[in-house]
C-alpha cells in the first residue's frame, strides 16, 4: 500500500490498530507471562512502536522492550515514543527480522509483531516459529491482513477489486511468495506445528466517516495495488465514484496467540 512504511502512514492508521487489537487475547497472555521477574519482549518490524504503546500498559512491568526494524528512523522514533512507565526499559535493534534463531531470541518472553506477516514467505513464518519454539518464547502477533472488507455502500465492483488486491498481496516479490491475506492462517498451522497452544481472534479495522482521512489512504493503496495486478479493470472510474467521506469500511483482520508451554 501508498506510504505503508511511512511515519505518517503509521501515526494516522494507530488509533484504528488500537481499537481493533484483540484484547480477549490479553489473559491468556498474561497468565502465561505470570511469574516472570522482568518480561522482555521483542517487537519485529517495530515501526513507530504503536503496538508497544498499547501494550506495555496492559502487561505487568517491569519489562525491557527491544525494537527491532531496518529503518533506523523509525527505530529511534519506537524507542523515543513507547510509555515513559516505571519499570520500563527500551532498546533497539537494526536488522532483518526473518533471519531471527532460536539462539537470538535465548532469554526472551514474548516476540510481537503487527501487519508484518502479509509480507514474509510461508517458510519465513515457519522458521520464527521454529527459533520461537526453540527459545520457548509466546508470541503475539497482530493485525495480519485477511483479504475480506466489506463497503457501505455496496458497489458491483468491490469483489472484483477485492481480488485483485488479493492476489497482488500474494505475488512473488523480490523472488520471495509473499503470504498476503493467507498469512493468519499460515502462522496458526506453523506454531500449532511448532507444538504451541494457539488462539486466533479477530482485529478488524472499523473505517467509519470520523475516520475518512485514514479511509482515503487505505482506499488508494487498495485501488493502486488493484489496478496494478488488473489493469483492465476500470479503476479510474470507480474511485472517482468512492468517495472516502461517503463510505463505511470493515478491513478484515486477525490476531494471533501462540504459547509454548
Amino acid at each position: 500500500m501508498t506510504g505503508e512504511f511511512s511515519t505518517g502512514w503509521l501515526a494516522l492508521r494507530e488509533p484504528a490498530d488500537a481499537d481493533a487489537r484483540a484484547g480477549d487475547l490479553l489473559d491468556p497472555l498474561r497468565s502465561a507471562l505470570t511469574g516472570r521477574a522482568e518480561l522482555v519482549i521483542r517487537d519485529l518490524g517495530c515501526g513507530t512502536g504503536s503496538l508497544g504503546r498499547w501494550l506495555a500498559p496492559r502487561l505487568p512491568a517491569p519489562q525491557h522492550w527491544i525494537m527491532e526494524d531496518r529503518d533506523p528512523a523509525l527505530l529511534a522514533y519506537a524507542a523515543a515514543h513507547l510509555p515513559a512507565a516505571a519499570g520500563v526499559t527500551v532498546e533497539t535493534r537494526l536488522g532483518d527480522v526473518t533471519a531471527l534463531t532460536a539462539a537470538d531470541l535465548a532469554g526472551t518472553d514474548l516476540v510481537t509483531c503487527s501487519a508484518l506477516l502479509d509480507i514474509l514467505t510461508a517458510a519465513e513464518v515457519e522458521a520464527l516459529a521454529a527459533a520461537c519454539a526453540g527459545a520457548r518464547c509466546a508470541a503475539l502477533l497482530t493485525l495480519s491482513v485477511l483479504g475480506e472488507v466489506s463497503i457501505e455502500p455496496a458497489d458491483p465492483l468491490d469483489a472484483d477489486v477485492a481480488a485483485a488486491f488479493n492476489a497482488h498481496q500474494r505475488r512473488a516479490y523480490g523472488g520471495r511468495p509473499l503470504l498476503g491475506p493467507g498469512a493468519a492462517e499460515a502462522a496458526r498451522r506453523a506454531f500449532t506445528a511448532a507444538g504451541a497452544s494457539v488462539r486466533v481472534a479477530a482485529s478488524p479495522w472499523r473505517l467509519g466517516r470520523d475516520r475518512s482521512a485514514l479511509t482515503a489512504e487505505w482506499l488508494t493503496g487498495w485501488l493502486d495495488a488493484a489496478a496494478e495486478e488488473r489493469p483492465d479493470l476500470p479503476i479510474e472510474s470507480y474511485r472517482q465514484q468512492r468517495q472516502p467521506g461517503n463510505l463505511v469500511v470493515t478491513v478484515g483482520h486477525s490476531d494471533v496467540l501462540a504459547i509454548f508451554n
